[in-house]
């Protein structure tokens, strides 16, 4: 009887495993084959079991991935975030939560994959080699028409700098309160005229299935120990990603990634700075930009932001931007530790860090997970310091209306007296760019407002109904719709709308607003008028 009892239970315990909700795929470790109990972020971005990361490192192994790339175990970040989730997960599909798993049988497991690669791997070629040669499996295309890293003045043209040939137009033009934001201001347009491209290099042809005489080549230079030749292959890649779209793709291989990302953490100010910007214009493609996030260049963008030359500290800014509108880069750039240098870049001197940094930011608080972060950076006060000094006032804006969005970030700004400030704002504004700014002072406001008991007695000590009554009357279409909810709300006619948070940020603020992939502010697509991707 007892064995038929075992008997029951066994089958009733295999439906319950066979039920429709089968484990995701993103908890499974991707080395040990289990549902992951304490996810680790590694260097290159990915996330693995943390006995898993520990067994490679000790047997000085990384596997190949399914895009075929190898993971960079250098350095390991708790993530929490993500251990959360699947802990959720579990509780709400009634499954244990998991346990970690023996590192003896996680050693085995890997043993036996780097046995496997040793038999298939040919005597000629040792196996890294042979992986890196096949370069990365390609995914469907999606293609951004917009310009590439402009190259500077300089006697010997092996040099960039900040030069006068960007297009973009800057942020205090009239009728343009934010510049377009498909690419960092580091840009410019690949048609200048400054620059001639050699016919040997548009000649050029990339497989990136295999190893082709050019790429060896360049290969060689970038690896060589004359500086002068990494100058001279660096910035003719630079050149070459600026004018050939076409060839950005095939050229983000493992072999030359590799070989850049020595560049980038070198002593000399030409090598490092085109370096950077090679890697700007390689993160243009959508498909590359997952790709460079895994490859480990975050570790050494956030290094050259901090303590770079001033050029390599626009390009860096500009990489983070770039790289940080692809949604599955946004956590990994977060738990690897760059929200606090690119919070510091919004008072460095040059604008483009300026800008850059802003973006970066924008795009990265578009998740929880670091909004939470920036909060606990104690970063809000600073922001509404740099939005009440005209300092990228409309950039910074974005930053807080996102944070506004959750209750840390809610909290922390009415803590820090935000109603007062953007009241404030919206008093003194005047001319093109303030129009801008009170319009992202609205909506910021009008975040705030959303299931806060808090909000209604501040607005009224900073007597914000005169100010709202003004943007009303006077104001834009979208500012005088969200101006006109606020007051509706603070007469106490507001729960007529009802609806939850997000349902009120879709909804409301679709004409004007936030959502998760895009932000219309004064009259401007953040993503560009032209863009289609996001």
């Amino acid at each position: 009887m007892g064995g038929n009892g075992k008997h029951r239970w066994k089958i009733s315990f295999h439906r319950s495993n066979s039920s429709p909700k089968q484990t995701p795929k993103d908890f499974i470790c991707l080395i040990s084959g289990s549902l992951m109990s304490d996810p680790v972020v590694v260097s290159s971005g990915q996330t693995f079991e943390r006995v898993s990361v520990r067994v490679c490192r000790d047997l000085g192994y990384s596997p190949r991935l399914e895009d075929g790339s190898r993971p960079d175990f250098t350095t390991e970040i708790p993530n929490k975030a993500f251990k959360s989730t699947i802990l959720k997960w579990c509780d709400s599909n009634g499954t244990e939560h998991p346990s970690a798993p023996d590192y003896n049988s996680v050693e085995r497991m890997v043993r036996s994959a780097m046995e496997a690669e040793a038999r298939n791997s040919g005597p000629e070629i040792r196996i890294s080699e042979r992986e890196l040669l096949r370069g990365v499996a390609e995914n469907p295309p999606l293609i951004l028409s917009h310009a590439a890293t402009e190259l500077g003045h300089r006697v010997n043209h092996f040099h960039s700098s900040s030069s006068d040939e960007s297009v973009v137009i800057a942020a205090g033009s009239p009728g343009t309160p934010l510049p377009l934001a498909t690419r960092p201001l580091c840009y410019s347009s690949s048609s200048s005229s400054s620059e001639i491209v050699s016919t040997e290099i548009l000649s050029l042809t990339i497989n990136p299935n295999s190893s082709t005489p050019e790429e060896d080549q360049f290969i060689a230079k970038l690896k060589s120990a004359e500086v002068y030749e990494q100058e001279e292959a660096v910035v003719s890649l630079r050149k070459l990603t600026r004018t050939r779209e076409d060839l950005r793709v095939s050229l983000c291989t493992p072999r030359l990634l590799s070989a850049v990302r020595s560049l980038i953490q070198s002593k000399y100010a030409a090598v490092q700075v085109n370096a950077i910007a090679l890697l700007v214009n390689l993160s243009l493609e959508k498909r590359n930009k997952v790709q460079i996030v895994r490859s480990g260049f975050v570790p050494l963008l956030i290094d050259a932001l901090k303590g770079g030359f001033s050029d390599s500290q626009e390009h860096a800014a500009g990489a983070l931007f770039s790289l940080a509108l692809e949604d599955d880069n946004k956590m990994a750039i977060g738990v690897l530790g760059a929200l606090p240098p690119l919070m510091h870049a919004l008072r460095s001197e040059s604008e483009r860090t300026r800008h850059d940094s802003a973006l970066a930011l924008y795009h990265l608080t578009l998740i929880q997970s670091n909004r939470v972060k920036l909060v606990k950076l104690g970063a809000v006060p600073s922001l509404l310091a740099m939005a009440k000094t005209g300092e990228s006032a409309s950039r910074v804006l974005l930053i807080l209306c996102n944070l506004a969005v959750s209750v840390e970030g809610r909290s922390a700004m009415l803590d820090a007296n935000a109603v007062e400030c953007l009241v404030g704002m919206l008093r003194n504004g005047e001319g093109a760019e303030s129009e801008a700014t009170r319009e992202n002072c609205v909506a910021a406001l009008y975040a705030l407002s959303q299931g806060s008991m808090r909000f209604k007695g501040l607005a009224k000590e900073a007597r914000a109904v005169e100010a709202l009554r003004e943007v009303e009357e006077k104001g834009s279409e979208r500012a005088r719709e969200k101006a006109k909810r606020i007051l509706r709300m603070m007469k106490g006619r507001e729960e007529e709308d009802g609806g939850e948070e997000g349902e009120d940020w879709e909804g409301i603020l679709s004409s004007g607003g936030m959502s998760r992939s895009r932000y219309r502010v004064a009259g401007k697509n953040l993503y560009g008028a032209n863009s289609t991707t996001f």
